[in-house]
């Protein structure tokens, strides 16, 4: 070999290695316990799937999962952190629906669309539409006949503009073409007290947080926001078939990484979160709080939200509201 012939091979070896060295440096992730980012406080429905699957999914990957709890701003600090964290798939997002509606109502300090990528959709919980238990309101199309007959008179509690609840019922009434008013608190705990206490005639809440109350008969449920019925409440009729025909809204759960996170770690982090929610005890477990599990790739992530985007961009301009 001639001294161009081996300068030429050589040269030719260092490429190669400096191709190869991020992928073998990849190959060792996860070498170190990941953070599970949950961007809302503990004891919620999104706070409490995100712990059912960090048991499994950290022995999953041969780790352990951490779940760090982030909340404020309606999602928008924990969702942040993880948006502008170092793209090593060490620092994971469990967030809900939140994300696909804040953009619409605020200025956010990141892209949700670029600076996340979509990892797998976990499920889809079903609100309830509910009463307190003293309500006149026997069914839906009642409290809707009687906010058309009283524009702006019929009160509705959520735990403020960025969240689901609100937007649910926000999207209910305009497909009711009844003006209701809003109520906000500063949380859903205390928007579900005030529906127990009278002093909204009535609201939206995700199922894990209104069966005990519903159980106590505390709270009258009058509709599901499902597209078919609920086998826990078989009796309770979905919006769609009571009252505004067509109509879905639900809290989703599910896994994003920063931005710029090479293809194969997404790819092993989704394929062991459908593997960890295709086990039969964290099935049970997740489904008894009231999500149907849906598991995901990171594709069908992406249709899905871009869906949920388009859904409640119309919902908040249908509204009239403004970005803050």
């Amino acid at each position: 070999m001639n001294r161009r012939s081996f300068h030429r091979t050589a040269a030719g070896l260092a490429f190669g290695a400096a191709l190869l060295a991020p992928i073998t440096a990849y190959t060792a992730w996860p070498d170190k316990p990941i953070q599970l980012v949950v961007p809302y406080a503990p004891g919620g429905t999104a706070d409490a799937l995100a712990r059912i699957i960090a048991q499994h999914l950290g022995p999953k990957l041969g780790t352990t999962a951490v779940v760090v709890n982030r909340p404020g701003a309606s999602g928008v600090i924990g969702s942040s952190s993880v948006a502008q964290a170092a793209p090593d798939g060490y620092a994971v997002l469990y967030d809900a629906t939140p994300l696909s509606i804040n953009p619409h109502l605020q200025k956010m300090p990141f892209d949700p669309e670029k600076d996340l990528l979509p990892v797998s959709l976990v499920g889809v919980t079903p609100m309830l539409a509910v009463v307190h238990r003293s309500s006149p309101y026997q069914t839906i199309h009642d409290l809707v006949k009687a906010a058309k007959a009283a524009p702006g008179k019929i009160t509705f509690g959520s735990g403020g503009q960025g969240t689901v609840q609100y937007m649910g019922a926000e999207l209910f009434a305009q497909g009711a073409g009844a003006k209701m008013l809003h109520v906000p608190y500063k949380s859903g705990t205390p928007a579900i007290t005030a529906a127990i206490a009278g002093e909204v005639d009535f609201g939206f809440a995700n199922l894990p947080a209104l069966a005990p109350h519903i159980k106590s008969g505390s709270l009258r449920p009058l509709a599901i926001t499902s597209a078919t019925r609920n086998a826990a409440y078989p009796d309770v009729p979905t919006v769609s078939e009571a009252a505004v025909r067509g109509f879905e809204a639900y809290e989703w759960n599910g896994l994003f990484l920063p931005g710029g996170t090479p293809a194969d770690i997404v790819a092993r982090l989704s394929t062991a979160l459908r593997e960890v929610l295709a086990m039969p005890d964290v099935r049970a477990r997740i489904e008894a709080l009231g999500p149907r599990i849906v598991g995901s790739t990171p594709e069908e992530f992406r249709t899905f939200l871009a869906t949920e985007r388009t859904r409640w961009a119309n919902t908040v301009q249908a509204a009239g509201i403004k970005k803050e």
